[in-house]
């Protein structure tokens, strides 16, 4: 039976930028790289590492044989911010649907819409969306190190929440296992939202392996999951780590 490969795409998108910052608003990358790290999932570490001693040509040979088949890769976001605020510190009128995230997000939709096996599950955003600071700034107000006479326009950001897309999650992943349509689920996530589920897939024979693209999860999520695994390059040294 087939392999189902679930992404969270705000996490996905989050590690991405990480991993390649250089690329962090390029549309079109993003989407190669979800693609070609999930696929990655449908070869085994084995498969990957043997065929020391044998030509090339019997070594992908090989691979192919032990390749898994892949079901579907279901891709979870939301559309991005299209309203007009006023920045609480400019008092400037910001037009957020012209902005180079709104513009990435959609570029990313459409480019994942246009891959073959590939399913773009959107949710939706809060209604309630309001402006804050960020939180390294809040630190040093209640530190008393720097005074709010002293923010700029650029240390306010937009507060909003993403609906839907966690639901949507749990829901595909009980009609995977309770339809029998695949025997593996891999999902590309990095917090512990995902447990009803996999439990719920879990006690219907389903392998449920997490990626969570190298980022460090808590170690009592390990009895929760069949396997852990991430297929993209690992964050370079001295780089921030997200999460």
């Amino acid at each position: 039976m087939p392999t189902a490969i679930l992404i969270d795409g705000a996490f996905f998108i989050k590690r991405f930028r990480a991993i390649e910052p250089q690329n962090a608003h390029d549309a079109r990358r993003a989407a190669e790289c979800a693609h070609r790290w999930a696929c990655a999932h449908l070869t085994s570490r084995t498969a990957r590492r043997n065929g020391g001693g044998q030509d090339v040509l019997a070594e992908r040979q090989h691979v192919r044989q032990d390749r898994r088949e892949l079901y579907r890769i279901f891709f979870y976001d939301c559309p991005p911010l299209d309203k007009k605020m006023h920045n609480p510190i400019s008092k400037q009128a910001v037009d957020f649907s012209k902005s180079a995230e709104a513009a990435f997000r959609l570029q990313l939709h459409e480019h994942l819409r246009g891959m073959r096996k590939v399913a773009l599950r959107l949710g939706h955003l809060s209604a309630f969306t309001q402006w804050t600071i960020k939180p390294e700034k809040v630190s040093l107000l209640l530190s008393g190190k720097i005074q709010m006479t002293d923010l700029t326009a650029n240390d306010a950001v937009v507060d909003f929440r993403q609906k839907g897309v966690d639901m949507r999650i749990g829901l595909d992943v009980s009609s995977l296992a309770f339809k029998k349509q695949v025997d593996q689920i891999v999902l590309i996530a990095g917090d512990a939202d995902f447990v009803p589920a996999a439990k719920q897939a879990r006690r219907e024979g389903i392998d449920f392996v997490l990626d969570p693209m190298w980022q460090r999860i808590p170690p009592n999520l390990h009895e929760h999951i069949d396997g852990l695994r991430s297929t993209c390059p690992q964050q370079q040294r001295g780089a921030r780590q997200e999460g």
